[in-house]
């Protein structure tokens, strides 16, 4: 397998071509850098696959039973790197990106060097950070009816996540009346007090018992200073243990109606990825704490977490999904990510692990679904 000097010149690699998710552009030059990377370690190029008009990597196999899942996309918008560029101390690496996910990205590609592609399937998105709306439909139909979902997204200090949280994602446009804040204001319909009283009322959602968040994550409203504002969009961020709870916030958000008779209220978007319960990952992360003792590779044990990732959408299929695969560092989505390099070769060899286990040995997991033992 690679050294730790090579695996950080690929991290570097990918890190050093900025890959902000609403920059289809960029995102394509990362995704660029990843499909040479990749093509040098698996020893065949990927196939540049168009799905909502974004386009995304896959190393195809026929039939897929394992399928490596990641993401080249950041939450880091381009020019973030002239202040904080890729940057190697000691046992870390830290730059835009480089804990999620793109060292998770090139501990894959190590993973599976020399590894017989017959059955692995690799995808690599651009959209993952804002939702994946656009990789949603490749993403389930290349995972259909592979035996697991091995999901390279960071760990959680180490740790595997057994479940995820499902997401909501909404938008509530609210319409008022403009009016002269200083002549006429009484003429207005103020559409900013209407929203901060939704927004008051949606965080009432809530059930933290439950582990359920409700959080109205953005509010923009208004023209000038001296304008009533005719117009407020308030966005919200929603995250449920399980179903049940998706389905009440849902229609909890959806039978919201404004206190002002004057004002008009459209609600979009919804439920975004549904939860990654528990029984989706059981059995695989028995299988890799195993792995991981036979090894000696520290793993500590598996959590519960609150973001989503794309391996929500394989577990909704009923296909057998791991995910926290990756890289082992912190501070994701926060100024200073780091990876802790010595961990990245050791992960590498517990995906390997992984892979081999789930392509040769059928006796480590059960048959869950029909056709398994076909």
């Amino acid at each position: 397998m690679p050294t730790d000097d090579q695996l950080l010149a690929d991290l570097r690699a990918l890190v050093e071509v900025e890959s902000p998710s609403d920059d289809v552009a960029a995102t394509e030059r990362c995704a660029d850098v990843a499909a040479q990377l990749g093509e040098a370690a698996l020893g065949r190029p990927p196939r540049w696959v168009t799905s909502g008009g974004r386009r995304h990597l896959l190393w195809p196999a026929d039939p897929v039973r394992v399928l490596v899942l990641g993401h080249v996309d950041t939450v880091w918008p381009i020019g973030t790197l002239d202040r904080w560029p890729f940057t190697v101390d000691g046992d870390r690496a830290t730059g835009p990106g480089v804990f999620d996910m793109k060292a998770g990205v090139v501990q894959a590609f190590s993973a599976l060097a020399g590894v017989d592609a017959d059955g692995v399937g690799v995808l690599l998105t651009t959209d993952e950070e804002i939702g994946s709306q656009a990789s949603r439909p490749l993403i389930e139909q290349v995972a259909a009816g592979a035996r697991a979902a091995l999901v390279a997204e960071p760990s959680a200090a180490g740790a595997l996540k057994a479940e995820r949280k499902g997401i909501g994602l909404y938008r509530l446009d609210v319409h008022g009346r403009a009016a002269h804040a200083g002549l006429d204001p009484e003429r207005g319909v103020n559409a900013l007090l209407e929203a901060a009283r939704l927004a008051l009322a949606i965080a009432e959602l809530a059930d933290h018992a439950a582990g359920t968040t409700v959080t109205p994550s953005r509010l923009r409203a208004g023209t000038t200073v001296n304008t009533v504002p005719a117009h407020a969009v308030l966005e919200i961020d929603v995250r449920v243990a399980g179903a049940v709870e998706q389905a009440r916030v849902d229609a909890g958000v959806r039978s919201l109606r404004p206190a002002d008779t004057g004002v008009r209220l459209e609600v979009s978007g919804g439920p975004n990825r549904p939860p990654l319960e528990a029984d989706a990952s059981r059995e695989l992360v028995a299988l890799a704490a195993r792995l991981a003792a036979d090894a000696g590779i520290d793993l500590p044990p598996a959590v519960a977490v609150g973001g989503g990732s794309d391996g929500n959408l394989t577990a909704a299929l009923g296909v057998p999904t791991l995910d926290g695969l990756g890289a082992v560092g912190g501070d994701a989505h926060a100024e200073g990510e780091w990876v802790h390099v010595p961990s990245m070769a050791p992960r590498a060899r517990l995906l390997r692990a992984v892979v081999e286990h789930l392509l040769h040995d059928r006796t480590g997991l059960h048959d869950q679904r029909e056709g398994w033992g076909a």
